[in-house]
């Protein structure tokens, strides 16, 4: 059985974002998920790393350099290759305040190691030291456009949140900006749930306790995840051209797309699995089961969407007739399907 791919999440930020809080709050609420970190910081004594040791999976630490200048594409493939054949279901990057974002991403899509699926950049914005930082690093406003999600942190700490809120989606663009505290977002924004049906009867494990006590503190300190939007959509054939339009041209808020797309045109009537993260996009082809109706299933997740806006424009992409739609409408798809 061949292994299902790892998603590689990048998650930076300027100095006191709020990096490895998030990242302790997503090993500390893993639903079951075995996460793998690789942990960058300066100084002799990585705290980042002695912070989240006790409790990840599997973990890798570069001590005094930054990762995207002390490694290059050989050295980066080095690491997740050792990660994903850790039988992990995620790995994330946590790099070091001083880390440039679009080289993380280079190095991550560069990757050679089939098992790597690039997850996305996360840019964590320090709501309260907002305006400071922005002045001190100029280059802010870029990493901004650059993500593939931001999470805006601290906005308990800023008197107009919403001002703020604002200001940062408009800098953003299309990109969704998820207001937040503590950093605590929902894992399964990130991820997907892997683990299997519970059996009925089994003994208590370590990982339930924590839940337990990880939902225990939730309830008294009122900290909820930040909210996020869902969309499902089930749709027929879709026209391959109205739909390479959609991904082209997904609207602001948009973060992830999955699930199985059907364009029933002669010659590619296979199953499409589609997988998305910003403007990453990928499309594998591969068969139908016996007995498998051949439709579209999309999960979209987001903030800020429009989920009408959304299912129209997707209903829009349907073809009533797709076996008289030209091959060689397959061309703007088939540059996102892989070889």
């Amino acid at each position: 059985m061949a292994k299902r791919r790892v998603p590689v999440v990048i998650v930076a930020g300027f100095l006191g974002s709020g990096k490895t809080t998030l990242l302790n709050h997503l090993l500390s609420n893993t639903r079951g998920v075995r996460i793998g970190v690789v942990v960058n910081d300066f100084g002799s004594v990585n705290v980042d790393a002695l912070s989240v040791a006790g409790q990840v999976d599997s973990m890798l630490s570069l001590e005094n350099g930054c990762l995207c200048c002390a490694v290059d594409t050989a050295g980066m493939d080095a690491m997740l290759t050792k990660l994903t054949s850790a039988d992990l279901d995620l790995v994330v990057i946590e790099a070091s305040g001083l880390a440039e974002p679009r080289s993380l991403v280079r190095l991550v899509l560069a990757s050679t190691d089939p098992l790597v699926e690039y997850g996305g950049l996360i840019e964590l914005v320090d709501a309260a030291e907002f305006e400071t930082t922005r002045a001190r690093h100029p280059e802010l406003d870029e990493h901004v456009r650059l993500a593939d999600l931001v999470v805006l942190n601290k906005v308990d700490r800023v008197a107009d949140p919403g001002r703020l809120t604002a200001l940062v989606r408009e800098l953003a663009g299309p990109t969704p900006v998820l207001p937040t505290e503590h950093g605590r977002i929902d894992p399964e924004l990130l991820f997907d749930r892997v683990r299997g049906p519970e059996p009925v009867a089994r003994q208590l494990s370590f990982e339930d306790l924590r839940e337990e006590d990880a939902d225990a503190h939730d309830h008294c300190h009122e900290h909820a995840h930040a909210a996020y939007d869902t969309l499902t959509v089930t749709a027929g054939a879709l026209h391959p051209r109205r739909f390479a339009a959609f991904l082209e041209g997904r609207p602001g808020g948009l973060y992830r797309m999955k699930g199985t797309v059907y364009f029933g045109v002669p010659g590619h009537r296979q199953r499409f699995t589609l997988h998305t993260v910003g403007a990453y996009t990928r499309l594998v082809r591969s068969t139908w089961a016996a007995g498998e109706q051949r439709r579209t299933e999309l999960v979209l997740i987001g903030s800020g969407i429009d989920p009408q806006a959304l299912r129209a424009a997707l209903k829009a992409c349907e073809e009533p007739a797709p076996d008289e739609v030209d091959e060689q409408s397959m061309l703007p798809v088939l540059r996102y399907v892989e070889s």
